[in-house]
């Protein structure tokens, strides 16, 4: 929205469903793109140094900072998430890896290889050459980044710092069905005076995307969402053999151990289940529990699930909001039908809370004797749906993890720390959870193994995804 102005939107927190958002078209995508461009090509931009593109990501830091009521209240309006999982998941682990960024591109990554000498291929006979070699890091280009709808705030930020860290220009699309979050960044592109053509937002929907993905003078595609998706983009970008980075989706395991505090890990899972609704593409939703614990743990997953409060995320004592859209909540209900009649019995939920006709909720829905082959195991619900899976040895827990398609995250349960990091060496995934993690990964890589995605995001490395390396020869003594 630094060049392409296609709304703007409130400094006040107020309901999106108040307000209106032109929706982005061809011609707005294309305004972007060239705006992106020309900025590249011809900016400042690209041609500061860390240290003075990082002045002004501070100047963001510091803006965003001061609006973190704002975001709260505008991710609830627009996405439905309780308050309990916005201030902190939504809004204040975004901003942590927002610092956790400026801190790691205060490092020089440029490399000094070791002085080279050898015969002069002009001149065997004469004196030899001495030389040396610089690799250094500039940045890709127009990046274009397109996010989803579940964690707006996060993803819009996780495209937004990385890409104009580096150097790059950026064309950001969010979701149809969240734009305000995106818009926002607009707006404080312009506060912060942020050169023009650097920041570009564009609302808008597949036509828009497909734009993005495949024009010629965009040199990168950074895409958080779907798998089927995720891979439309790559069918999209080949024609032009753009770097394509991609955070994808993700059926990820909890693996709790015959040695495992049964209580716990049964309340864990279940908190895990409803955070945002189970619209979370890291979330654990396999719960692969041994054989010796599954009914106790069933039994007190139940009893935790039941005293979920499930309504208007308004109010703060409700712990889950509603689905995104009523197509969404159709999905997750076609899912626990199809668990119902491929034999998985439902222990907890499988419907709509009684007293919540307005809104799309559903409720928190647990699955038990489940086979890791059925599609309610294999395939990405995006609702507040657990599928309980019995297991009798930990080499059968891991063989039952890897038995997917997807590798983004994983955890594990268990009184012998040893053993459970032995076995998250061996879980096929881009991040472990042993005995619950730490509770923070702003400093640490995410990403996913096999069709969860290609690349990393936050972490040290974090900006060379959005950077090219360059070797400089050079001679010695002339």
């Amino acid at each position: 929205m630094s060049n392409v102005r296609a709304t703007k939107s409130s400094t006040r927190p107020r309901r999106p469903s108040s307000e209106r958002v032109a929706i982005g078209d061809a011609a707005a995508a294309e305004a972007a793109i060239a705006a992106a461009r020309h900025a590249f090509d011809h900016g400042p931009w690209p041609r500061m140094g860390m240290a003075e593109r990082s002045v002004y990501l501070r100047r963001m830091h510091a803006a965003l900072d001061a609006r973190r009521q704002q975001i709260a209240a505008l991710i609830v309006a627009e996405v439905g998430c309780a308050q309990g999982v916005t201030h902190g998941m939504q809004v204040g682990n975004p901003l942590d890896h927002l610092l956790a960024a400026l801190d790691h591109a205060g490092r020089d990554d440029s490399v000094r290889l070791p002085i080279d000498v050898s015969p002069d291929p002009f001149h065997p006979d004469g004196p030899k050459r001495i030389g040396g070699t610089t690799v250094v890091r500039e940045p890709v280009g127009v990046v274009s980044g397109i996010t989803g709808y579940n964690f707006p705030f996060l993803l819009n930020l996780a495209k937004v710092v990385p890409a104009l860290l580096a150097g790059n220009t950026l064309v950001l699309k969010p979701s149809p069905f969240t734009p305000f979050s995106a818009l926002l960044f607009g707006e404080i592109a312009d506060e912060i005076g942020l050169p023009r053509g650097v920041l570009n937002i564009v609302t808008g929907g597949p036509e828009v995307g497909a734009m993005l993905t495949s024009d010629p003078r965009v040199d990168m595609v950074s895409f958080t969402g779907s798998e089927a998706v995720g891979a439309a983009i790559m069918g999209q970008a080949a024609p032009t053999l753009k770097r394509v980075h991609l955070e994808l989706g993700g059926k990820s395991a909890l693996i709790v151990r015959h040695d495992a505090d049964v209580a716990r890990a049964a309340a864990m899972a279940v908190a895990v289940l409803s955070v945002n609704a189970g619209q979370g593409c890291a979330l654990l939703t396999r719960l692969v529990v041994h054989n010796s614990i599954r009914r106790s743990f069933v039994e007190t997953a139940c009893a935790v699930a039941s005293q979920f409060k499930i309504g208007d995320p308004s109010d703060p004592s409700v712990a889950m909001g509603p689905l995104i859209r009523e197509a969404q909540r159709a999905k997750v209900e076609s899912f626990i039908a199809i668990g119902r009649d491929e034999g998985a019995r439902i222990v907890h939920g499988g419907g709509r809370p009684p007293g919540l006709d307005k809104g799309f909720f559903t409720e928190i829905t647990l699955f038990d004797d489940v086979d890791n082959a059925m599609t309610i195991a294999q395939e990405e619900v995006f609702g507040p749906v657990g599928c309980v899976i019995g297991f009798d040895t930990d080499e059968e827990a891991i063989a039952i993890a890897n038995d997917s398609r997807f590798g983004l995250n994983g955890g594990i349960e268990t009184a012998d720390a040893a053993k459970g990091y032995e076995m998250a060496m061996q879980i096929r995934a881009g991040s472990v959870m042993l005995n619950g993690g730490t509770g923070r990964m702003s400093y640490a890589p995410i990403g996913g193994y096999k069709r969860s995605g290609i690349g990393r995001e936050y972490g040290p490395d974090w900006l060379h995804e959005y950077q090219n390396q360059k070797s400089v020869f050079y001679p010695i003594g002339r």
